[in-house]
Order: C-alpha cells, then sequence, then structure tokens
C-alpha cells in the first residue's frame, strides 16, 4: 500500500475492509492500517455497533478462529486487540491509549511445550504440529473505562460501569461499578 494521507485521517474508502467486518452507521475509522493483521474467517469476523470510534493507532491483530464485537457508541483510542477466540466490548465503552486485549497467551506456558512451539512457526518449521493455543473469550460489559496501558488477559469478564485505572493487569473478573488497579490487580467496589 502507498502513502496516502487518507489512510490515516479516516478518509480511506471502507468498503475496502474485508467482507466479513461489518460497520454500524456513523462509524469513524481513522487508521486503514487497523485492520492489516485482521485474518479472521469467521462470518462475522468483527461488529462495529453504530458510532464507534476507532482512533489513533489501534490494532485489530484477529486470528482465523477469531471475532471481535464492539457496542453502539464505544471509543477506542490506540488499543490493540490480539485474538484468537472472541473479544466483546459492550456500548458507550472508553479504551485508552496502549490498551491490550488478548484472549490467548499465544504459545504455551510449558517450557518444552513452548520449545516445540517455537521450533514449529520457525521458516523451516511444520506449523501443522504447533500446540493447541489456549483460549478463552474476553467480555466487556456497557459503560466501562479502561486506562491507558491496562492488560486485559483470556477469560476476563468487566461488568457494566466499571472502571480499570492505567497500567492495571486484570487476569479475573471485575463486578458491575467495580474498579480496578494495579498489579496484579486489586478489585474494589466503587
Amino acid at each position: 500500500m502507498s502513502f496516502e494521507l487518507s489512510n490515516i485521517t479516516g478518509e480511506w474508502d471502507y468498503s475496502l475492509l474485508p467482507r466479513n467486518v461489518r460497520i454500524g452507521a456513523g462509524c469513524f475509522l481513522e487508521r486503514r492500517g487497523a485492520f492489516d493483521r485482521f485474518r479472521s474467517e469467521r462470518d462475522p469476523g468483527l461488529i462495529l455497533g453504530d458510532r464507534v470510534q476507532i482512533l489513533t493507532w489501534t490494532h485489530f491483530n484477529v486470528e482465523p478462529t477469531g471475532f471481535i464485537g464492539i457496542g453502539d457508541d464505544s471509543v477506542i483510542v490506540g488499543a490493540v486487540f490480539m485474538c484468537a477466540d472472541s473479544i466483546r466490548i459492550g456500548e458507550g465503552c472508553v479504551i485508552s491509549y496502549n490498551v491490550t486485549f488478548a484472549d490467548s497467551d499465544f504459545h504455551p506456558l510449558d517450557a518444552d511445550a513452548r520449545r516445540r512451539d517455537a521450533r514449529a512457526l520457525s521458516p523451516t518449521g511444520d506449523r501443522s504440529q504447533r500446540s493447541q493455543l489456549v483460549t478463552r473469550p474476553i467480555v466487556i460489559g456497557d459503560r466501562v473505562w479502561i486506562g491507558t496501558g491496562a492488560i486485559i488477559l483470556k477469560g476476563v469478564r468487566i461488568g457494566d460501569g466499571a472502571a480499570i485505572a492505567a497500567g492495571t493487569v486484570l487476569t479475573r473478573d471485575v463486578p458491575p461499578n467495580g474498579v480496578a488497579s494495579g498489579n496484579p490487580a486489586v478489585i474494589s467496589d466503587a
């Protein structure tokens, strides 16, 4: 893709997106490059509700088996989605810079299995010998605020109205209207 200013200002032709991407009315997608690593083979593989804003350095790194859904009126500002299964964001959410969502570790945790996986992924490796990825869906409720640099890991569910502080590493659920902060996250009621 040659450089065109429209590719980073939201003025590009959204019909160039893969056929399995569904965009609601009034959406704004600032960077065409946000979809460079979108490889989902699911149909749909990505659904954006009405008036969703996908801003600045947001990246959709979606494996062939992945699905992402983002609800109406949500604003995503520079988040990274690493999806092999399912990431669902509710309505009216605000997600800040460098927030990472990962619904898988994307490699085995056992050292020997990780070495075998690395060999399978090498240029001379056999990808059919890869270890099975462990995935668990991420579900974010409505009106959730997630601060800069937070990391939301596989299997996490965040209830409606919750707030996740900047830099939080979240490995467990947050109740509705709960507040999570820190690494590891401490969760409290609002």
